[in-house]
């Protein structure tokens, strides 16, 4: 199993909240934040972090008996060592073996998100489990089997007491246990990050790189997260399926607003070196492919970011944005969770 590691470069260190214990629940504890990061969503009051709650949490997201066929778990699509990314187009990783049809996101940085999945299907991480533990073509199962195989666990009841003081399992606590864990998945000690902290300096090809990324790339992916979490057609495509399920459609399947066709969740930047390929489908395999579609690949349409049409990447660019990009490679991050 995958051990939390919090060593201070990541500044995970767990404060203990003893003022919010009671006798009858794990003592609170919070993130202690970067400096140059933004004050994160927060957990919700029905479901604290907590040490049993995360501990539990990462139990549960590397169980493969949650699936249906007892093969699949979370971190089959969600690698640890590739920034809990799994190096695939789309992924056939699931009970089905069947193609999904997204690339599966990275799942570093959730706190501070509001929305979850490439069209924003999900607003918060206490919700964001059930998709993938009861699609078929994901883990496959059935909520009423996953409730009925921890149940049947000494352990895990005994770990969900201690956790929520409950005596019997369901589903919502479930979801509540892997949401504590995803809120830990803090990446903060990159070269750019050390930077901030004024650890270290940047090249002159990376100041220059960071020069070229505020002024092409940052309105969108904003730092120091490096997404605006928000949705945008990047003009990867002008023709758009409108069928209300296709997910092919963006941001539009959930809003059913045809302003939002095309429109997919701006992705971090971080960690880039261990999370190709890219784009929601996985289409570019190298960020020079990516870069490359930003400097002539551009196709318009009503929904593309207008912003992008009217912009230009030189050959010099490329060269010194990818010089950037390479500084928001957090090293320790993924070499802290070894699967």
């Amino acid at each position: 199993m995958v051990r939390i590691i919090s060593p201070s470069y990541i500044s995970l260190f767990f404060l203990v909240c003893l003022a919010c214990s009671t006798k009858n629940s794990p003592a609170v504890v919070e993130l202690e934040i970067p400096d140059h990061f933004p004050k994160p969503m927060g957990s919700p009051k029905r479901n604290p972090l907590t040490k049993h709650g995360i501990d539990l949490g990462e139990k549960l997201f590397f169980d493969a008996n949650l699936s249906s066929n007892g093969k699949v778990s979370c971190a089959s699509c969600h690698v640890p060592k590739l920034s809990f990314a799994d190096g695939q187009k789309l992924s056939s990783a699931g009970a089905s073996h069947e193609l999904l049809k997204r690339n599966s996101p990275v799942l570093i940085n959730l706190a501070w998100m509001n929305t979850f999945f490439w069209d924003g299907g999900v607003k918060n991480l206490e919700s964001l489990p059930f998709a993938a533990l009861t699609n078929p073509d994901e883990m496959g199962a059935h909520l009423k089997d996953i409730v009925n195989y921890l149940n049947q666990s000494d352990d895990y009841k005994k770990e969900f007491k201690n956790t929520f003081d409950i005596d019997a399992i369901s589903s919502a606590y479930v979801a509540r246990a892997l949401a504590q864990y995803q809120r830990t998945l803090v990446s903060a000690n990159s070269k750019y990050d050390q930077v901030q902290k004024g650890q270290l300096i940047f090249s002159q090809e990376e100041l220059a790189g960071e020069k070229i990324f505020t002024q092409k790339c940052s309105s969108c992916h904003v730092p120091p997260l490096f997404t605006d979490n928000v949705f945008h057609n990047n003009g990867i495509d002008s023709i758009f399926p409108s069928a209300n399920e296709d997910v092919r459609a963006g941001r539009y399947r959930i809003t059913l607003d045809s302003a939002d066709l095309g429109k997919f969740k701006t992705p971090t930047l971080r960690n880039l070196k261990f999370t190709s390929p890219y784009m929601h489908d996985g289409r570019f395999s190298t960020l020079q492919e990516v870069l490359l579609h930003y400097q002539n690949g551009i196709k318009n349409s009503s929904t593309v970011d207008q912003g992008l049409l009217s912009s230009s990447l030189e050959e010099r660019d490329i060269k010194l944005l990818l010089t950037f990009l390479s500084t928001l490679n957090d090293n320790d991050f993924v070499e802290n969770y070894n699967n």
